[in-house]
């Protein structure tokens, strides 16, 4: 009998330390560090971001809207929408039902994690991509509908389309390059704010040309230095591992931020003789939307490039659609988010070449075969968001307004929709 015990005990042994020779505990303490990053850019990072540029009487809307979509994300992924992003054979639209309610063995490892921690580190994308449109929308849209259509939005558009890059699925089989999130979440996310600010309509003010500036440019600095810092997060835990892949993805991100903030500065003072506080940050998120596809595959040249055409391109795009087009994407998430993201993911094609610093071709392609399945996922990502974030809008009307009253609106959501005010003064 002792002898038996004796074998079992060192069965238990060798089988708990081949366990864990498959989990790196390095690797393991970046993503951790690297999930609270990415949840840091959404509470309180954008919160505060986007808190600061809208009116003093819709700031708590904001920063409401911010969490309750962080809460109701979070729920939906354990439930099913990480089954649905990262579960299947690779075939299909959709991912598979089998990892419902995270029914993930504790043995499962992805590279050198836990799986159960790679959930987790999707999970704050999942959360960051919805609240990225809810610039699209704010000050007259009802908090019902922002909940509903979130859970929605994220379940028929978000899920399907990490499934398709990062799951298995058809773009992921073509080799499709989106190291970060360029066509997950910011192609996504800007799309998705387009059609949901032409749907629902310009803001009372926006159609006077009676609009207020930011009530607080401290706010959208405190918020936009969060998102900068937590960014390394976003990017550099892409890599899923503490190696020099993640190391050079947090050094093109820093560098590609950078230089999005001064051209927007460039820019600013040539034209109107001032750079702005609000113009800078702007830029940096610019410039970290268009590096976030290629941060894993471009070098420290391809980083000045996309640093400096993701400010330029993305400045023009906030006048092409805001200041020409008459869209009132409040908070300019399409220009910026949308067209940094494809941006980056289409030259990413080209600048991962060894000639601009980036990791080469794959074997046997060249930049232009790169290209053309760089351009054709986001394609069909910008018509798969448009179709169903127009159709998601369309079943949610059917059932309540999707707008405030034009009173509520005027009042302010503060206190319309929430009963509180941001400034009791």
């Amino acid at each position: 009998m002792q002898v038996l015990k004796t074998i079992l005990l060192i069965s238990f042994i060798l089988s708990s330390s081949n366990v864990h020779a498959q989990t790196n505990t390095g690797d393991t303490a970046w993503i951790l560090t690297s999930s609270s990053l990415v949840l840091f850019m959404t509470l309180p990072g954008l919160a505060l971001f986007y808190a600061g540029l809208v009116c003093s009487r819709n700031v708590l809307s904001v920063l409401s809207q911010h969490f309750g979509i962080a809460c109701l994300m979070s729920i939906l992924w354990v439930i099913m929408g990480y089954s649905l992003a990262f579960s299947g054979d690779g075939s299909g639209l959709f991912g598979g039902f089998s990892k419902l309610f995270l029914d993930i063995s504790d043995e499962s490892n992805i590279g050198g994690i836990p799986e159960v921690l790679f959930a987790m580190f999707q999970m704050t994308f999942a959360i960051i991509t919805p609240a990225l449109i809810i610039g699209a929308y704010v000050e007259r849209i009802k908090f019902s509908v922002v909940l509903i259509f979130s859970s929605l939005w994220l379940l028929v558009v978000y899920c399907p389309v990490a499934y398709w890059v990062w799951g298995g699925g058809f773009l992921g089989q073509m080799g499709v390059k989106d190291f970060a999130g360029g066509i997950v979440v910011h192609t996504t996310a800007g799309v998705g704010a387009l059609v949901i600010a032409i749907v629902l309509g310009k803001r009372n003010s926006f159609s006077k040309n009676n609009l207020t500036p930011p009530h607080n440019p401290v706010l959208t600095m405190i918020g936009a230095s969060m998102l900068w810092v937590g960014w390394f997060g976003f990017n550099g835990g892409s890599a899923l591992a503490a190696d020099l892949t993640a190391s050079k993805a947090i050094l093109v991100t820093h560098i590609a931020a950078s230089l999005g903030a001064f051209s927007w500065i460039l820019i600013e003072w040539f034209r109107f003789g001032k750079p702005s506080l609000v113009g800078m940050v702007t830029g940096m998120v610019a410039g970290l939307a268009t590096i976030t596809p290629a941060s894993g595959f471009v070098g420290v040249q391809g980083a000045l490039i996309l640093g400096i055409l993701g400010g330029i391109i993305c400045y023009i795009g906030v006048e092409l659609i805001r200041i020409r087009l008459k869209i009132d994407d409040s908070l300019d998430v399409f220009a910026v988010h949308g067209i940094g993201g494809m941006l980056g993911t289409i030259l990413c094609g080209f600048l991962m070449s060894v000639n601009f610093g980036g990791v080469g071709f794959d074997e046997g392609m060249s930049a232009f075969d790169h290209i053309k399945i760089q351009i054709y996922s986001v394609f069909i990502t910008l018509i798969w968001t448009a179709v169903f974030t127009y159709i998601i809008l369309k079943i949610i009307s059917s059932v309540t307004p999707l707008r405030v009253s034009e009173d509520e609106e005027t009042t302010g959501l503060d206190t319309t929709s929430h009963g509180e005010s941001g400034y009791n003064i």
